[in-house]
């Protein structure tokens, strides 16, 4: 199988990358840099690319069976101002604006289209379980998750298969909110973030990496899926969780207003959280290896 990632060089891209070459696949990775990161690995085809439109790479999905589309600015990497916010939106939708001119480009077209988002989309509520038959919140992230999907949907219309993997939190060692959680905890200052009940709605790397390949694999998948475990956790649960793997306690909590003064407008999110059920991956047999948030974090942090 011949896959192209977009975003190819981000933890997600990364890792997935490494599990195709290992599973004997062909990988090109678009990326805006000038030079090939030295990370990459060897067998890796290199491409680079103005992320905005298909000049120089699109007559490559000749040669391609999928496309993996991850490209868009981290939303946690900084306060949102507008000119931040600008960038969120914008480096998600040019993306995939040129991912769709690309695919009018060739004759030959992949036969599926993997398209990112997240769990975002739902907006936030306490009281509901969020499924893909839910529509969309009012917010800022539920805003830019339309705007994401949407931004490559005319691929449907030339005949390809198209899926959106609404992620939740993905559980990484490495990268993402996991170490950002788990350092207090390893210093005995660790605890639930506010009142510790709003949901979080998560996977571990190798599930998410594990249902995209899935999903490419499965002719039956099209359309949202929800890419998180099936158990989510409250924030008082998973804080609790990371102190059992550590052997630290995990009780001194982060009042609400220190998290606003901390990360401002992007508190919202983490502090009303969302509970997302993965339907769509479990009507299609997906085979969860970490369901359960105390094995994934044994794995993790043990």
């Amino acid at each position: 199988m011949r896959v192209l990632i977009t975003g190819g060089t981000g933890a997600i891209g990364r890792r997935l990358t490494d599990q195709l070459l290992k599973e004997g696949h062909a990988v090109t990775i678009l990326s805006r840099k000038a030079l090939k990161p030295a990370r990459l690995p060897v067998k890796v085809t290199f491409l680079q690319w103005d992320g905005k439109t298909a000049k120089g790479w699109g007559n490559h999905l000749e040669a391609v069976d999928a496309v993996v589309n991850l490209a868009g600015a981290g939303i946690a990497d900084a306060r949102w101002t507008a000119e931040r916010k600008k960038v969120i939106v914008d480096s998600r939708v040019k993306p995939g604006q040129a991912v769709v001119e690309a695919f009018e480009s060739v004759s030959q077209k992949p036969k599926v289209l993997i398209q990112a988002s997240g769990v975002n989309y739902y907006g936030t509520d306490r009281g509901k379980a969020f499924t893909e038959d839910d529509g969309p919140g009012d917010d800022f992230l539920a805003e830019v998750c339309i705007k994401w999907e949407a931004a490559t949907l005319p691929v449907e219309a030339m005949g390809v298969r198209r899926v959106i993997i609404r992620s939740g939190a993905v559980l990484d060692p490495t990268a993402g909110a996991l170490p950002k959680l788990a350092m207090p905890v390893r210093f005995f200052v660790g605890g639930p973030l506010g009142s510790g009940r709003q949901w979080l709605s998560w996977i571990h790397y190798a599930d998410e990496i594990g249902a995209i390949k899935f999903l490419i694999e499965t002719e039956a998948a099209c359309g949202p899926v929800n890419m998180t475990a099936p158990q989510p956790v409250r924030n008082k649960e998973l804080a609790q969780a990371i102190g059992r793997v550590l052997h630290r306690p995990a009780v001194m909590p982060a009042p609400g207003l220190a998290v606003k003064l901390m990360v401002g407008e992007l508190s919202d999110v983490v502090l009303k959280g969302q509970q997302v059920l993965p339907a769509a991956l479990q009507r299609l047999g997906y085979p969860f290896k970490y369901p359960q948030i105390d094995a994934a974090l044994k794995n993790l942090l043990g």
